[in-house]
């Protein structure tokens, strides 16, 4: 294929996704005051829009086709659209911190069965981006707060050293993060409304220790 029209179409496409909250939140507007079918000239002009920019945009992003003389049916293309943009989205994951635990991590195949998929992952190691793990790519750190607002993503893994948790928790609740799988061996600060689960391998490895050496002094006796 062409590699200038390839580009043209991702930029379109880039551009279509920006333009697509808009649309998302006027016709969250408009289903209120019950009217169950929109063109595509009404909303062009309500949001300042090119008639035949808007149509296409619908177009590319409605699964049902508009109507003629009626446009697009309301409801159907406001979950269309909150499709494509992520709002739905419960079930992908990042992971910042791509080391010997977080690439096992994206290695493990576990995580889909549980209904979880982490789409990508993040470190500040220059070597290390652009690599894949498990199809899995890694990003710098700074791309973070961009794929997450873009992909919805609201679930995170930390499996970063315990002095920079902080610092990539912050950073995560900034990019809209609600749910934190943290593995680094610290309490982090967040806001109520951000869940931390927290997994403390030394801790864990310690009571399996000590269980082991209990069991081996009774067998003693």
């Amino acid at each position: 294929m062409d590699q200038k029209r390839t580009d043209t179409e991702n930029l379109m496409s880039l551009q279509t996704l920006k333009r697509l909250p808009n649309y998302y939140n006027y016709l969250r507007g408009l289903k209120k005051t019950d009217i169950p079918y929109v063109a595509s000239p009404l909303i062009a002009k309500e949001l300042g829009l090119n008639e035949v920019q808007v149509r296409k945009d619908l177009a590319a992003v409605s699964k049902n086709p508009g109507i003629p003389r009626k446009g697009f049916e309301v409801s159907p293309l406001i979950d269309n659209i909150a499709e494509c943009l992520g709002y739905h989205n419960n079930e992908d994951a990042v992971l910042v911190g791509a080391g010997k635990l977080g690439k096992a991590l994206l290695s493990y195949h576990g995580f889909e069965g549980q209904g979880v998929r982490i789409a990508a992952a993040f470190d500040k190691d220059k070597n290390l981006f652009g690599t894949c793990v498990n199809s899995k790519k890694i990003y710098s750190l700074e791309d973070l707060p961009a794929m997450c607002r873009k992909l919805n993503i609201h679930i995170a893994v930390i499996t970063v050293p315990m002095q920079e948790a902080q610092g990539v928790c912050d950073l995560l609740v900034e990019s809209g993060i609600l749910a934190i799988w943290n593995f680094a061996p610290t309490h982090l600060r967040a806001p109520k409304n951000v869940l931390i689960q927290n997994e403390n391998l030394a801790t864990q490895l310690a009571l399996l220790s000590q269980h082991l050496t209990d069991n081996l002094q009774r067998e003693e006796m």
